[in-house]
């Protein structure tokens, strides 16, 4: 007679290996370290292909993000997930180091208005990316308004590049704490670069033009999340004065 597990899930004998109603395993492993491990490696979607993510997205961009929205979403990590990842990766490095310049060089205001906001996007690199991310998609769709693509997609062509951006930072701050040369701005005019080979490339390779479309997408996005920044700092602090 064989004998049979119950789910504990929803009470249904388990025949094998895992319920066939609600995947439960018929049996929990036991926690060591080779649980721990794949705990690790699912939080940094290491098993989605993380590296991969990163090699295609540094010799090809354009063509692997069309891939990406048009066809295979199977082998890269999700957008999101990899600019928050890449984010945390330069906060922690920027922190381990004490570079505090930070991405957009805000901390040098003195204005007691906007100081908490720009503190935020500094402790924040993950959500202001996304954030800044949403304004170049709108400059993006007006550039390239006779493409096909939607607000959307656009974002998740900017969750990839900005995500590479911050591992471009990351790698320029590493180096910068340990010979203690200021090289930080490098790592930006390089993203600004790649930033446009990027977006050129994904959407027609071919027209030079579209790479200064990209370029002006960037300048303008960037410009205006600044000022927008600004203006809601301004806006709180007056409103927290009355």
């Amino acid at each position: 007679m064989m004998i049979t597990a119950t789910c504990i899930s929803c009470n249904r004998d388990i025949p094998e290996n895992y319920c066939p109603r609600c995947g439960e395993p018929a049996k929990l492993k036991r926690i060591d370290w080779h649980y721990i491990q794949h705990e690790i490696e699912h939080v940094l979607h290491l098993e989605k292909g993380i590296f991969y993510t990163i090699k295609e997205l540094l010799i090809r961009p354009g063509q692997t993000i069309h891939k990406f929205i048009s066809s295979d979403r199977s082998r890269l990590v999700k957008p999101v997930a990899f600019l928050i990842i890449t984010s945390l990766i330069y906060t922690l490095i920027n922190h381990f180091f004490h570079i505090e310049k930070g991405y957009f060089n805000f901390d040098q205001t003195n204005n007691a208005a906007v100081n908490p906001i720009n503190e935020w996007v500094q402790s924040h690199y993950g959500y202001a990316n996304i954030m800044l991310s949403a304004f170049l998609s709108l400059w993006l769709k007006l550039f390239f308004r006779k493409y096909a693509y939607n607000f959307f997609e656009l974002l998740i062509l900017l969750c990839f590049l900005q995500g590479m951006g911050m591992l471009m930072f990351s790698v320029f701050a590493t180096i910068e704490g340990l010979i203690h040369k200021h090289l930080l701005q490098y790592s930006g005019m390089l993203f600004i670069v790649y930033f446009s080979w990027a977006v050129g490339q994904f959407f027609e390779k071919g027209k030079y033009i579209n790479y200064l479309k990209a370029l002006g997408s960037y300048i303008l996005g960037v410009i205006t999340f600044t000022c927008c920044t600004l203006i809601l700092g301004i806006l709180i602090y007056t409103i927290a004065k009355h």
